[in-house]
């Protein structure tokens, strides 16, 4: 099955949820997880949320979508990342 950009931003949205839900957690006494390893999963995620938002074609002959360059919102994707930074810089 051929990548669209739709497709991969798809994929990516199980990195939102991880962002929103560990975010939204009201204590963290409940995931048996410390908080360094908590805020390394935030962040993995963050990372990926960036390196998906920037895949783009490297020629003509790449099949990569241009997912940078394309018009689909990713309202969602840049306010989890942004969230995901917030949430680590208040959980360090």
């Amino acid at each position: 099955m051929e990548q669209t950009v739709t497709s991969i931003l798809e994929a990516a949205t199980d990195s939102v949820n991880l962002i929103n839900e560990i975010n939204g957690l009201s204590s963290i006494d409940g995931t048996n997880m410390p908080q360094a390893q908590l805020n390394e999963m935030v962040q993995s995620n963050v990372t990926h949320l960036e390196t998906v938002l920037a895949y783009t074609p490297i020629d003509e002959q790449d099949n990569m979508p241009d997912v940078a360059g394309s018009d689909e919102d990713k309202t969602s994707y840049t306010t989890a990342i942004a969230t995901g930074k917030s949430y680590i810089v208040n959980n360090s």
